[in-house]
């Protein structure tokens, strides 16, 4: 037993353990696993997140993305200890489910002000949070070290994270060099 694991996808069939945290074929995929598992979760935000009403949307989307959280957490350890890998490639719940965080406050960006460059802010935020995903700078790697599913969505958070701070300082200098 991982300390700080959930217990219950201990009692999930290993199929559906293994095809959440896939997402079904999308963590099947031959190449490039984690950034197809990224683009699902770009599907995601802006399904679920894009269209959320932009005075509350920062909000909203940290409130809306713990229990996503949470259970890439449980599902993604109960998979990396049912397929005996440590943070396997084909595990991509945990992308999926950080890609909101990447935009939280995404409405104040001054790109976001001229309609043709909002496509900017998700190729931006798309290329930086598979840079940071990656390369794992910042400290970012020591996460995965974290126990069970924790560490698998440790990095990711971070990244997220790293990710939506430097969106905003693009955004601030943006704002700078137009004025």
């Amino acid at each position: 037993m991982i300390r700080g694991q959930p217990v219950w996808p201990r009692f999930l069939p290993t199929r559906w353990v293994v095809e959440m945290a896939t997402l079904g074929p999308v963590g099947r995929v031959r190449r490039g696993p984690g950034t197809v598992g990224s683009l699902a979760g770009l599907l995601y935000f802006t399904v679920f997140f894009g269209v959320l009403p932009p005075a509350h949307a920062w909000w909203l989307t940290i409130v809306m993305s713990l229990p996503a959280l949470y259970l890439a957490v449980a599902i993604c350890g109960e998979a990396e200890f049912r397929l005996g890998q440590r943070d396997p490639g084909s595990v991509v719940l945990d992308e999926f489910v950080v890609i909101p965080l990447c935009f939280i406050g995404w409405h104040w960006l001054p790109a976001v002000w001229v309609a043709e460059w909002r496509w900017a802010i998700f190729l931006g935020g798309f290329a930086l949070f598979r840079f940071f995903d990656i390369l794992k700078p910042l400290g970012i790697a020591r996460l995965q070290s974290l126990p069970g599913g924790w560490g698998v969505v440790a990095d990711d958070l971070a990244a997220a994270l790293a990710t939506c701070a430097s969106l905003h300082l693009l955004g601030w200098g943006w704002g700078l060099w137009q004025a």
